[in-house]
């Protein structure tokens, strides 16, 4: 099947959209198609399910909302795009870890596309990192991801930072790193419209979806089947 991939209305509040994608995921069947969706947000700190509470250090008049995908704490506002990626992993053959690899592979791939150089992961730090553009000895963290998979099917997905305000970062533990510098594309010197980075980044999640569908299948019946999905999975990186 084909991905579908769409716009929300921007900017979006958080809580309505991560409603509806649990809902999606709920009701969704064998034959739902996956789809990929869109979204710019209002400001929001989220907290992930396991997330805790101290590595929110001044959220000031920002709204936390606690939400059920893997992780701590992040921050999503104007200028940076999110790609929820609702997918049935069992029927893309996926396992969790090369879910994730994916997604981490198709934001690093648009990364470099739009000229980003040395977009990377970091070794026991989760998440897609540059080299710091203000000339710091550390990565800088650039984008980040966190997933939920209910019953095989898969929901939230990753922010990739366009354009946007950096300041909000300060009010918390990024992902739960204190101290851990975040950046976006323009202060890698890289100007680029949010809808066509948002295009560019969910080309390439279906596309890595469909390459790993046409490799399966190609292995024949010996292939492996994924590992079982519990209910309740929850992942960050």
């Amino acid at each position: 099947m084909d991905v579908a991939t769409r716009w929300l209305e921007r900017p979006a509040d958080y809580e309505p959209v991560w409603r509806a994608m649990r809902a999606h995921a709920e009701s969704r069947t064998i034959e739902t198609p996956d789809e990929i969706w869109l979204c710019e947000h209002r400001p929001v700190y989220t907290l992930g399910q396991a997330g805790l509470e101290h590595h929110l250090l001044a959220p000031g008049g920002i709204p936390v909302v606690r939400c059920d995908r893997g992780g701590q704490a992040t921050y999503h506002g104007p200028g940076q795009v999110v790609a929820y990626a609702l997918f049935d992993l069992r029927r893309a053959g996926l396992y969790v870890r090369e879910y994730v690899a994916l997604l981490e592979d198709a934001a690093i791939g648009t990364l470099r596309d739009f000229g980003v150089q040395g977009a990377c992961r970091k070794p026991g730090a989760p998440g897609v990192y540059v080299p710091d553009p203000h000339g710091g000895a550390e990565l800088a963290k650039i984008a980040a991801l966190g997933i939920k998979v209910r019953n095989g099917c898969a929901y939230h997905g990753v922010a990739l930072n366009v354009d946007m305000d950096l300041a909000p970062f300060l009010g918390i533990n990024p992902c739960g790193y204190a101290g851990l510098q975040t950046v976006d594309m323009a202060a890698c010197g890289v100007r680029a419209g949010l809808v066509e980075v948002g295009e560019a980044l969910a080309a390439r999640i279906g596309g890595g979806v469909a390459a790993q569908k046409t490799g399966r299948a190609g292995m024949g019946p010996a292939a492996p089947p994924p590992a079982p999905l519990g209910a309740g999975h929850a992942v960050v990186n």
